[in-house]
């Protein structure tokens, strides 16, 4: 016998007669269940809930049977994160995230015992990386946590639970089964906009506008995920000696990544995290002493000397030279390398620098045609950037390519003026466009 063959959810399981199998779970049980195996919080989402729509078809085609998104929330040991030495913080993330999906692995085992089907997707990594640099992640935990009233997104972009704040790790369970009752979303914000992880984060990535700079966040605080090691591992392939190849990688960042390879990968940053004051259980040293709270916690991330992964004529290259002038920078690409046009212009909005886009107010016409045959819109103007299928409005440069041609050049793998004389590649307006374009999504 375990300890869950006395619980009131299996209790009232087996009372059932035998053709009553599909019944609804009761919520209160399934809540106690859930608590019991170990999480913190957990809040119930129906599948067609319109909060969650997007994510319908990737829910169903990982476990088709899904009626109910179990969402659960494990607290982290919030002094670990806090600290600059931020190898303490990363054995904090990685522990809290094997705990999640350990907690959900027992209450998928529980529920099987009663016949219900579950599944329960990473709560970080690892993920579908066949689908990189696509979508590769099975369930977006953060929107589902939210629909299941577990608290709302911060400026950060993390979500903030009511109590524990943003220390928090999420993970989302799908079963088979429907349940009495579904959560809704909590009627307030528990983000206080203070703006201190706009003031904590190294590469200006959260903006006090509420805008988010995807590509700056990805690039330094990621460095040795995903495509910060494809960028590494072009930096071994492009050296022609071990001299040359330590002119470009300091040794300790070849001992960092042989770190994060051995151990786990390290994240450069997650500064936000660190800075954030709110929740009920977190909020009462910043409203007792604010600029005691900065000095302890925020000073220290904002005064520590290490190396800040930019791009190259990147927004964040000049925030950093501007706002952290003691602190390294370290010039890199992004790695990311789209494999497919809708992969290109799926991370038009991600890539976008909006204040390399300064007085630029254009529109792009895109006409790809051969592997991939494909037509699209780029605007940019005021800052922002928007893409749409087909063409639409006046175009003032029109680009004609060989689909396969504009993927080798964004790889810096096909040359532009070699393209636009074998006409792979044709240009209709002024080339200056051309280069304002890239200079709003710099690689």
């Amino acid at each position: 016998m375990t300890k869950f063959d006395d619980h009131p959810t299996v209790r009232w399981w087996r009372e059932q007669p035998v053709a009553q199998t599909r019944v609804r779970l009761n919520a209160e049980s399934l809540r106690s269940l859930c608590l019991e195996a170990g999480a913190d919080d957990v809040g119930f989402v129906e599948l067609d809930r319109e909060a969650i729509v997007d994510q319908r078809s990737d829910i169903l085609a990982a476990f088709a049977p899904t009626q109910t998104l179990i969402s659960i929330v494990c607290r982290m040991n919030r002094e670990n994160v806090r600290t600059p030495a931020r190898s303490v913080a990363n054995v904090e993330f990685h522990a809290n995230y094997e705990e999640v999906n350990e907690v959900a692995r027992t209450i998928v085992k529980m529920l099987t015992q009663i016949g219900v089907r579950g599944l329960y997707p990473s709560a970080g990594f690892p993920m579908e990386m066949d689908r990189f640099p696509g979508k590769i992640w099975v369930v977006s935990h953060k929107p589902v946590a939210v629909a299941a009233g577990l608290g709302h997104m911060g400026l950060h972009r993390n979500v903030i639970h009511p109590k524990f704040g943003n220390f928090i790790s999420l993970g989302t369970i799908l079963i088979d089964s429907e349940v009495t009752a579904y959560d809704q979303p909590i009627n307030f914000n528990p983000c206080i906009d203070c703006k201190l992880c706009v003031a904590a984060c190294p590469v200006g990535a959260i903006a006090p506008d509420g805008h988010f700079n995807f590509s700056a966040c990805y690039t330094h605080n990621y460095r040795e995920l995903m495509s910060g090691f494809t960028d590494w591992t072009e930096t071994i392939a492009d050296s022609k000696s071990a001299r040359d190849y330590r002119q470009n990688v300091t040794a300790s960042e070849s001992a960092s990544m042989w770190q994060s390879l051995s151990f786990k990968a390290n994240y450069k940053a997650a500064y936000c995290l660190a800075a954030c004051p709110a929740g009920e259980d977190v909020i009462a040293p910043f409203l007792s002493d604010r600029k005691g709270f900065v000095r302890e916690i925020v000073k220290p991330l904002q005064d520590k000397l290490e190396p800040i992964y930019v791009v190259p004529g990147s927004d964040a290259e000049a925030y950093v030279a501007r706002r952290f002038p003691h602190k390294t920078i370290r010039r890199v690409s992004s790695g990311i390398r789209p494999q497919s046009i809708p992969g290109f212009l799926f991370g038009l909005p991600l890539l976008f620098q909006r204040d390399q886009s300064k007085g630029l107010n254009a529109i792009y016409h895109f006409t790809f045609f051969g592997a991939e045959a494909h037509q699209a819109t780029v605007t940019i103007g005021n800052r922002a950037v928007h893409v749409e299928r087909g063409h639409t409005g006046k175009a003032d440069l029109a680009i004609v390519a060989d689909s396969q041609t504009w993927l080798g050049f964004l790889a810096k793998e096909q040359n532009l003026v070699w393209a636009l004389l074998r006409r792979q590649i044709r240009i209709k307006g002024s080339l200056k466009l051309l280069q304002a374009f890239g200079k709003c999504f710099p690689a």
